[in-house]
């Protein structure tokens, strides 16, 4: 074995040793499911938050007992980097999902090295083979996928590979936010036996939460209505007490 085939070796070794959280489990487990998202901005409400930083909400948020965490990488329309990923990632064990419009392998590639656990693809933005092709390609690099579904005719994206499901309540094109949209899916994702499916956006109520949980969604992505609070992670504390 020559010097090459050892350098090789170690570093596989050394990407295998690099831990990666399941998403889905902490869902699973969570008697809440919320996964907390950190997001500065929005393209309907413009800045949220913009002073916010990541090293102080994300462990907020852990401490306060978010199921898992959501960070926003689009700079452009949510004031959002891939850095924040990289910086929260020594300060938290939970799980991290890295929300983007994610297109592009590279961009999956990027969110490993960055800490990432699990990443977004969303069904509005992709062709169904090129949706399941990125799929494959986080399990490839160890990652977990949750896919992001808003009307009925997306229903057939979902794959068993899929890790978890997510029913987005606001519209892409228009952002007009509905959370009835996460009821009137929550029959076929039953039907088809999604094991793990949560509802997105516009979920501001405790008792919206439990209603989603007795139509079988195991958690809820929730940001802006933590993350309009000076404190988020105060906010979440006090949301699940409400729970």
């Amino acid at each position: 074995m020559d010097i090459l085939d050892q350098i090789l070796i170690t570093k596989r070794a050394e990407l295998a040793a690099e831990p990666v959280r399941s998403l889905r489990r902490a869902l699973q487990d969570s008697p809440a499911g919320v996964l907390a998202e950190f997001k500065r901005k929005s393209p309907s409400r413009g800045w949220i938050h913009a002073d916010a930083v990541p090293e102080e909400v994300v462990p907020a948020y852990a401490a306060a007992g978010a199921a898992a965490l959501s960070i926003l990488t689009d700079e452009s329309f949510f004031g959002g980097s891939l850095d924040y990923i990289r910086r929260v990632r020594p300060l938290t064990d939970l799980p991290i999902l890295r929300k983007d419009f994610i297109i592009d392998p590279r961009q999956i590639a990027d969110a490993r090295g960055a800490g990432a656990d699990a990443v977004l693809l969303i069904a509005a933005c992709l062709e169904r083979e090129r949706c399941a092709a990125l799929v494959a390609e986080a399990h490839r690099l160890g990652l977990e996928v949750l896919l992001e579904i808003h009307r009925a005719e997306e229903l057939d994206y979902i794959t068993p590979e899929v890790d978890v499901v997510g029913v987005n309540n606001r519209h892409l094109g228009s952002f007009v936010t509905d959370v009835r949209t996460s009821f009137e899916l929550a029959p076929a994702l039953r039907e088809r036996g999604v094991p793990v499916f949560i509802s997105e956006s516009g979920i501001s109520d405790p008792a919206t939460v439990r209603a989603l949980r007795a139509e079988g969604f195991q958690g809820c992505l929730m940001g802006e209505n933590f993350m309009k609070y000076p404190d988020p992670g105060t906010a979440l504390a006090t949301f699940l007490q409400a729970l």
